[in-house]
């Protein structure tokens, strides 16, 4: 009892030598360059001496209420640790306890809730971005068609007499719409969910075009494109043109049945205005499920819709929960390239993410990343991701094609601090399909341009960004 009684002495005696070397750091002034004064003569000699105490009364401080002043000390003063080596006391301290933090925040909240709908919207046309002449547009088409020959003119009727013949089949075996089937709702790997026969997109061109070189300004560039949440930093060295327009995010469309696409859903429990309980078709998993539905039906992918369920008791740890599934489900489909977690907003009550597409209610999304940096804890370096710059690159071309061909659609590229499983592809897109407000059929209407968009992004059909 005495012999414990002399250790908590002692490093209540360190504590204090500790903090009055702080207080003499923070009271004596710097010295000038090249200049070492008997005053910052003594703070060097204090400092070695505490850091020769450090050592030895580390591990036994981190077991009473000592810690707390340990990390006070050290996060404002670095030195202190010293001799224990900066990696090996991070990894002690957080490993306890800002890990296990920073995971449960990270499961529990991507929402975009506690941003004012303003700093979400994405401006439909600002001093980078310009209309497109739709009636120039049209006539130069209309001069086009008049140069082509009879050849091209009779080939032209023949086709449209073909594809007339294949519509009226098509309509003898239309499918039936069931957005609310009760009969069991979506299963993995057994019967089929939502069956719906949704309209294509149109092939209208563009509705604006970018000026890119307006948004070599970083300024601008955030300001079109971005929310960045006050958890988390950013700079030009990862938002620049060079690095978000440079690279070339195409693949080839697969001959074969393997796999290239995964869609899954980290909260597969969110639902909307009008879900119907228990029936799964009429949440984001059914959402899920049309978009796969459209792109191998329309666009000729092998799309793999994982419908594992990861926050059925809580959200806290769904991403941590749903990491060794989805490793599993990689490293056994080498053949995916393409990674969609779909989600869907939580916003205020009176908000409505809904816009008009070619006469459908339709409802807005968001792409969305996580940097692995904290404003508070810097880089997370236990949570790496090496496919940081890719990810940010391939919601940026994203985001641009869809307000070029949808303004409107989308809120801006929402931008938080933790990693969100993002680090498994280069090619993976968290998105956010409208919102708690939204009805399940808006964000089913939301799939048909999104499908339309990522299919341009991935076949390399617009190079308008001087790749």
């Amino acid at each position: 009892m005495e012999k414990k009684s002399g250790i908590r002495q002692i490093v209540y005696r360190a504590v204090a030598f500790l903090l009055a070397g702080c207080i003499i750091g923070l009271c004596v002034p710097k010295k000038e360059e090249g200049k070492a004064g008997i005053a910052s003569l003594a703070l060097g000699q204090a400092e070695e001496a505490m850091c020769s105490l450090w050592c030895p009364v580390l591990s036994y401080a981190q077991g009473t209420g000592a810690g707390g002043v340990w990390r006070f000390v050290t996060a404002q003063f670095p030195y202190l640790r010293a001799g224990q080596g900066e990696e090996s006391v991070s990894l002690q301290w957080e490993s306890r306890e800002t890990l296990d933090d920073i995971i449960r925040a990270e499961g529990r909240d991507e929402y975009s809730d506690s941003l004012s709908e303003g700093e979400m919207r994405t401006p439909q046309t600002s001093q980078g971005r310009v209309l497109v002449e739709k009636d120039l547009e049209k006539l130069l088409r209309e001069e086009n068609d008049r140069a082509q020959s009879r050849e091209e003119e009779s080939a032209v009727h023949k086709q449209t007499g073909d594809e007339q013949n294949r519509e009226e089949s098509r309509e003898g075996e239309e499918k039936d719409i069931l957005p609310g089937a009760q009969d069991g709702g979506i299963q993995d790997g057994g019967q089929e969910g939502v069956l719906l026969d949704l309209p294509k997109a149109s092939e209208d061109g563009k509705a604006e075009d970018y000026q890119w070189e307006y948004y070599k300004k970083y300024d601008a560039l955030v300001k079109e494109f971005y929310a960045v949440d006050a958890s988390t930093v950013i700079d030009s060295s990862q938002l620049n043109l060079d690095a978000l327009l440079g690279r070339d995010f195409s693949i080839a469309k697969r001959q074969d049945d393997l796999p290239q696409i995964l869609v899954y859903h980290t909260h597969s429990q969110e639902d909307f205005i009008n879900s119907v309980e228990g029936d799964m078709n009429t949440t984001i998993m059914g959402v899920g499920e049309v978009l796969s539905q459209i792109l191998e039906e329309q666009y000729g992918y092998n799309v793999m819709h994982h419908l594992g369920q990861y926050d059925v008791e809580n959200r806290d740890y769904a991403y941590n929960n749903s990491l060794p599934a989805l490793e599993q489900l990689l490293a056994e489909n080498p053949s995916i390239e393409v990674v969609i977690d779909l989600h869907r907003d939580e916003v205020a009550g009176d908000r409505k993410l809904v816009t008009q597409i070619e006469g459908r209610q339709t409802a807005m999304f968001m792409f969305f990343n996580g940097l692995s940096r904290t404003r508070k804890h810097g880089d997370i370096e236990y949570l790496p991701n090496e496919n940081l710059s890719d990810n940010l690159a391939f919601s940026f071309q994203m985001q641009a094609l869809c307000n070029e061909y949808y303004p409107g659609l989308t809120r801006r590229i929402y931008l938080k601090g933790y990693r969100y499983n993002m680090h498994l592809k280069a090619r993976y897109l968290l998105i956010e399909m409208g919102a708690q407000t939204n009805t399940y059929e808006e964000c089913y209407n939301a799939c048909i341009p999104l499908a339309r968009i990522l299919d341009m992004e991935l076949s390399g059909a617009d190079f308008g960004y001087g790749r």
